[in-house]
């Protein structure tokens, strides 16, 4: 079988080009990616190259499908997994394997999986470590967008707290406490907002910061609650010193419980610190492309004031099902993270262009073939204008429904 799709063969060469799948084995499954969205660590992949952790060294004789954010059908499943898994059946990948032998996921080291392909086959491995999910969304684009949310929940389940007079922690952001969200209005910014105001944890007080006014007020508009107190920042014109006092100001000085950095920016991570209360935890959310990224702790506060770090790259296969499940039962609206839509001939330019394009997550469509499109500047006359009108300015079922309909085939 023929399958077409978005290989890396080294430093920023990334190829759309076709190529044949062989016969799957009893222990593989055949599918159709139907969507896929993009991650800044797409972008990085395509930076690194083979020197990327998650790449094999030779990269320009064996090149690599890209896109691990996916969402697809099942469309053969090999002997082993008939009794799991069936024909027809919608599915999402957690590409955080997380083995211990080998850094290789999907997306980044395959030649055959990956989100960026019109077929794919899936490994053994993926389905052995439970990271097949089935997916009951309303729309394909939901489910490409379990992966980014199951990251937030897997950094949200990673913060921990002591339980009073006790050396034990309970696990997860403290119930009732203050969330700092340091660089809050990307789309994963967006997804922690989203998750932290419906999750079963809720704040007290949720605070987002940012340098640009109008994403802060895009976010604000985004996400109203009537049960936690929003605080959304703009710190541009604020030295470090002028951050942290109108951070304390907004929890009447007393520091922040859990607070999630989504930018590697050293004096941020510094700060972030400092803004801790008692028993508060830092979680570094961004992955640095500097590998010798670092910042000053204070460990006065770690011993006596009980202060401390964590991190998370990736979700894992539970998140994953989580994520899945919030996104099924309508609890989360992911849709509100796409500011982009294209087809799979625009992926290589709009995944080397990541930075400068700027804006939300961009989503693509496997099977079609059409250049990027800006959801704030689409024609509102047009019939996908119409139906991203109807839909206050977000992407929906029914504009998938438009595209996978009217959208011309890729080639």
């Amino acid at each position: 079988m023929k399958s077409t799709g978005v290989r890396i063969h080294g430093k920023e060469d990334l190829r759309l080009e076709s190529f044949e799948l062989p016969e799957i084995k009893d222990d593989e499954i055949l599918a159709t990616v139907v969507a896929d969205t993009m991650c800044m660590s797409s972008w990085k992949l395509a930076k690194e190259g083979e020197e990327h952790k998650k790449t094999p060294d030779n990269l320009d004789a064996y090149p690599a499908l890209i896109g691990h954010e996916f969402c697809g059908k099942i469309l053969k499943v090999g002997k082993k997994w008939s009794n799991k898994f069936s024909e027809g059946e919608d599915f999402v990948v957690q590409p955080n394997l997380a083995r211990k032998d080998t850094p290789f996921v999907p997306g980044y080291s395959y030649p055959y999986v990956g989100g960026n392909a019109t077929y794919i086959i899936i490994p053994n491995d993926v389905m052995e470590l439970g990271c097949l999910i089935p997916f009951h969304g309303k729309a394909y684009y939901e489910g490409a967008l379990c992966e980014p949310l199951s990251c937030v929940i897997a950094a949200f389940n990673s913060q921990f707290h002591l339980i009073p007079h006790t050396y034990d922690h309970e696990m997860g952001v403290k119930k009732g406490g203050n969330i700092l969200i340091l660089g809050g209005t990307g789309p994963m910014g967006l997804l922690a907002i989203d998750y932290a105001i419906h999750s079963d944890k809720k704040p007290k007080n949720l605070v987002v910061t940012d340098l640009n006014q109008d994403k802060l007020e895009r976010a604000k508009e985004l996400y109203p609650s009537d049960e936690v107190s929003m605080n959304f920042v703009n710190v541009k014109n604020l030295s470090l010193e002028e951050q942290k006092q109108s951070l304390l100001d907004i929890t009447d000085g007393e520091g922040f419980d859990d607070i999630f950095c989504m930018i590697s920016v050293s004096p941020i991570v510094t700060m972030a610190g400092e803004l801790l209360r008692v028993d508060g935890c830092l979680n570094q959310f961004a992955g640095p492309i500097n590998k010798d990224f670092s910042a000053t702790l204070n460990f006065y506060d770690v011993h006596y004031n009980f202060t401390h770090v964590a991190g998370t790259s990736g979700g894992n296969a539970e998140n994953e099902a989580q994520a899945a499940q919030l996104i099924a039962d309508q609890k989360v609206n992911v849709a509100k993270v796409i500011t982009h839509v294209l087809g799979l001939d625009a992926t290589p330019e709009t995944v080397l262009s990541q930075p400068e394009i700027g804006g939300g997550k961009k989503l693509t469509y496997i099977g079609k073939k059409f250049d990027r499109i800006e959801l704030a500047r689409l024609d509102q006359t047009t019939e996908l204008g119409k139906i991203i009108g109807a839909h206050n300015g977000l992407w929906s079922p029914e504009a998938e429904k438009w595209v996978l309909d009217n959208m011309d085939p890729i080639d």
